[in-house]
């Protein structure tokens, strides 16, 4: 797997790690930060901050297991491609299916949450709430079929303003924190940290996204390094001060607020506010969405490019060309997930949970394949992260169930072109 570049050919110009680092942002840093706060205080209360911090701290390792990875093998296919050179073409395959099958399902997720935030802060209804969601959609869909560079300085501008407006809703919030709504500090029970690790775990799980991207750094050993070093220190800080200000401030109503952020900056600015949160909203959802259709349409093709998936279904891989059939193949997905979701058949929190799941199985064998092919201590932060993500994949019970279904899928498609191969 991997394009081969002709000796003396010029390489185009590619990410740098401000880049690099602002599209890994928008990966990691979503619109989790809009509602997950809630349904994780939902989960487990205050407790609910063992989660946020065990996940901040285990996302090191994971993290620096994938930016060696990217920047070792660099190649579109990102986490299928470390476990075609670890493993085999069917545990690719599977790992493709996987993060292909995530990307509908949370980009959908991401617009729905960013969607009803706007929504709630206009005070408008569900209608209202759908449009928004399928504009960001629609937005995201156009900038990347015009280009991954021109997506990156548009989103140069927008995580600036992200990263301002969070905090200052977590500085002008801490004044606020009382120590008595820490308390019952595990209402639910202490195995409830695990199932918010779980919901929690759809933030945390950007960083495989990344090594899609890796082949369009123009030095993807240290470029990837330096972005993934810089990411990792924003959102650390970033998601800890809110998940405390929300808890502290809100108290047993944060488990049961749609929208925390939004009434953080309303009671700081008030009409103010939330035109603040709007404007978060707005710029978290579209940076998640941004960053996982571009890392989708590029896996996409590179499956193509490999027989995992029919090449006129998501189109291969060209050098200097963007991935718009697989945009194409990502946006019908995203229409066959939309309709249950808005039909009522599957929650939220559901479609959160199945990502997760799916991207907790594609998490895990990066990290086994890391585990596999690095050395030294990049290979002890692989051995570390894999042991983690297991413990996650356990606690995401009955929901192992989608990334099985999809990983069978995948390994029949796999069989069924080596029989028609040997037939022909």
């Amino acid at each position: 797997m991997g394009e081969k570049v002709r000796p003396g050919a010029r390489r185009a110009p590619g990410l740098g790690v401000v880049t690099g680092a602002v599209m890994l942002l928008g990966a990691v840093l979503g619109p989790g930060a809009l509602a997950l706060p809630a349904l994780a205080a939902e989960a487990a209360g205050p407790a609910s901050l063992l989660a946020w911090a065990l996940l901040l701290v285990a996302g090191i390792p994971v993290a620096a297991t994938f930016a060696a990875l990217g920047g070792a093998y660099p190649d579109g296919g990102g986490v299928a491609h470390f476990a075609a050179v670890a493993f085999d073409g069917r545990i690719a395959a599977a790992v493709g299916w996987w993060f292909l099958a995530a990307v509908p399902l949370g980009v959908t997720a991401a617009a729905l949450m960013g969607g009803h935030y706007v929504a709630a802060a206009v005070g408008a209804g569900p209608g209202f709430a759908t449009g928004v969601g399928l504009g960001l959609l629609v937005a995201s869909f156009v900038l990347n079929a015009v280009g991954l560079r021109a997506t990156g300085r548009i989103q140069v501008l927008s995580a600036a303003v992200m990263v301002i407006l969070l905090v200052v809703a977590v500085t002008v919030s801490l004044g606020s924190v009382r120590s008595e709504a820490f308390a019952p500090f595990a209402p639910h029970g202490w195995t409830s940290v695990g199932t918010a690790a779980t919901t929690l775990f759809f933030a945390f799980a950007g960083w495989e996204a990344a090594t899609h991207l890796s082949a369009d750094f123009a030095d993807p050993r240290r470029g990837l390094r330096r972005a993934t070093t810089l990411t990792l220190a924003l959102v650390s800080v970033l998601y800890l001060g809110l998940a405390v200000v929300t808890l502290g401030v809100l108290g047993p109503a944060a488990g049961r607020d749609p929208a925390p952020l939004l009434t953080l900056l309303h009671r700081a600015f008030g009409t103010t506010g939330t035109a603040l949160a709007t404007t978060a909203a707005l710029l978290l959802t579209f940076g998640a969405i941004n960053a996982y259709l571009a890392s989708g349409a590029r896996l996409g093709a590179a499956l193509g490019r490999d027989r995992a998936l029919p090449p006129w279904l998501v189109g291969r891989t060209m050098p200097g060309r963007e991935p718009r059939r697989g945009l194409a193949f990502l946006a019908a997905c995203c229409l066959v997930v939309a309709g249950p979701v808005l039909g009522g058949l599957v929650t939220l929190d559901g479609l959160v949970r199945a990502t997760s799941a799916l991207l907790a199985a594609v998490t895990l064998t990066g990290t086994l394949a890391g585990a596999r092919l690095l050395r030294g201590g990049a290979r002890g932060n692989a051995v570390v992260a894999s042991a983690f993500l297991a413990v996650v994949l356990v606690f995401c019970g009955a929901l192992l169930a989608v990334p099985a279904l999809v990983g069978g899928a995948a390994l029949t498609h796999h069989r069924l072109g080596e029989y028609h191969r040997r037939l022909s």
